[in-house]
């Protein structure tokens, strides 16, 4: 027996970048006939980063905790978005990598959100109609998506496109009037990881 979710207008979607030095944040809102922004960012662990070595990494995931529990705490989003780990350059970046993304989970965890996870070729495939779409052709689908609000970091912008694409994949949302075909929940972008 097949159900389906109704549309929640109001319903909040909290997209997040992971990163140990940088961890790109966006909340976004269905509002009916449009999408709205209503906060975007990044947390940044630089103060912890005094050599950058392996010691300071504890710190660096405190901050990155304590920022998301403030977003979620302030927000209060009913669904978290992570982007999928994806084979970095090096070992040590994608051990990294695993563990910010670690701290997230975590957070939606202790906050009882609803926690999905898409690759970020599904996501550009999602967007701009290309899995293959460079950071920039994203940046301009977001703007358009969002009505001209501008991101002041890549990492906020890739947050907040997960966001959007979570959106256009659930049938409890209503389609922005912008959007295009790309954005269709009958797309063939992948789902998963």
């Amino acid at each position: 027996m097949t159900t389906h979710r109704k549309r929640q207008l109001g319903r909040r979607i909290l997209g997040v970048d992971p990163g140990s030095q940088v961890t790109g944040f966006g909340v976004i809102e269905d509002r009916g006939d449009t999408l709205a922004c209503l906060t975007s960012g990044t947390i940044r662990t630089t103060k912890a980063r005094a050599g950058d070595n392996q010691t300071n990494l504890p710190k660096r995931l405190g901050i990155i905790h304590d920022g998301l529990n403030q977003l979620v705490s302030q927000y209060r989003p009913q669904i978290m978005v992570v982007e999928s780990v994806f084979h970095a350059r090096n070992a040590q970046s994608a051990l990294k990598l695993g563990q910010a993304r670690g701290v997230a989970l975590l957070v939606g965890a202790q906050h009882g959100l609803e926690v999905f996870e898409y690759s970020p070729r599904a996501v550009k495939k999602g967007i701009t109609g290309s899995g293959a779409a460079t950071k920039s052709q994203v940046e301009r689908m977001v703007k358009v998506l969002l009505h001209g609000k501008v991101m002041r970091s890549l990492d906020a912008t890739d947050a907040l496109a997960l966001a959007i694409y979570h959106c256009h994949l659930t049938p409890w949302l209503r389609h922005t009037k912008s959007s295009t075909t790309a954005l269709s929940p009958h797309s063939r972008a992948e789902r998963r990881p």
